[in-house]
Order: structure tokens, then sequence, then C-alpha cells
């Protein structure tokens, strides 16, 4: 389990875009895989049973703080905030903003194949579709990259 931990961190960092959350999600999906270990069948793919296991606590984590108060509005925040002046950092904010407004399918097959590092066949099998229904997600988001942020 522990050879995992940083393709895990990976994904948890992309999936809550913060170092703290992507730590505790890592370590509450560890807790998770260890107290159900009984349930992991031997010769299956580890690798798929962990990341299965962290999308789902993230999806039940997302659904409990749905109903959280942020304190102060959009607009009060927004005249706090200071808009970057290198070119670099003002692009990887376009990418983030493209990469969120893709559909979920694609975004979190785009996660996992390309920044998770997992084959096709192990990204079809943690979000449960067919392998050809993966390669054709992954496709689409990148194409949908491509065209926002005008790469030839």
């Amino acid at each position: 389990m522990l050879k995992f931990l940083r393709p895990l961190r990976a994904f948890a960092h992309s999936l809550t875009r913060n170092s703290a959350n992507a730590d505790d999600l890592v370590q509450d999906t560890m807790v998770k895989a260890l107290s159900n270990f009984d349930r992991f069948t031997v010769g299956s793919n580890m690798s798929a049973w962990l990341f299965t296991i962290m999308r789902n606590t993230f999806c039940s984590n997302q659904r409990k703080h749905r109903r959280e108060v942020l304190y102060g509005d959009d607009d009060s925040i927004a005249q706090l905030a200071v808009r970057p002046s290198q070119e670099g950092i003002v692009e990887m904010h376009e990418l983030g903003a493209v990469l969120r407004s893709l559909p979920k399918n694609q975004n979190q097959a785009l996660r996992l194949v390309v920044l998770s590092g997992l084959s096709y066949e192990q990204a079809a099998e943690i979000s449960g579709c067919a392998l050809g229904t993966m390669k054709s997600r992954v496709n689409r988001a990148r194409g949908r990259l491509q065209e926002a942020m005008a790469v030839e």
C-alpha cells in the first residue's frame, strides 16, 4: 500500500486543490483501506481498489459539505484578490478554469490517466465504465483543453 502513496497524494491534490485537504483525504483513504483490508481480493488490482476508495471518500465528503455556509460573500472576497502578474501563473489559472469547466466524467478521466499516470484499463475499472468509454472521455477532455487553451 505504501508504494501507492505518491500517486494517491497527486490524485487527492487534483481533487481537493489544497495540500492540507489532500493529505487528509489520503489519510482517510488509508484508514478505510486498512480497516476494510479483509474485503480486498488477493490478486486483484490494489491500485484501482485504493483509488476507488479515495474517489468514493471524496464524493461522500463533497455531499456532506454542500450545506456548509462560507463566511463572507463572493463579492467581498473578489475585492481582496490580487491578480497575478506573471504570464505562467495566469495560464495555470486559465488551465484550472478550463479543467473545472469539463464535464465531471471527462475531468475525472483526464485526472486519472494524465495526472495520476494510471492506464486506461485501471482508470476504467476505478470509474466503473468500459475501456472504450474511458479512452473516449480522455480524448474529448484533451480536445476541449487544446481548444480552450488555443494549443496547436
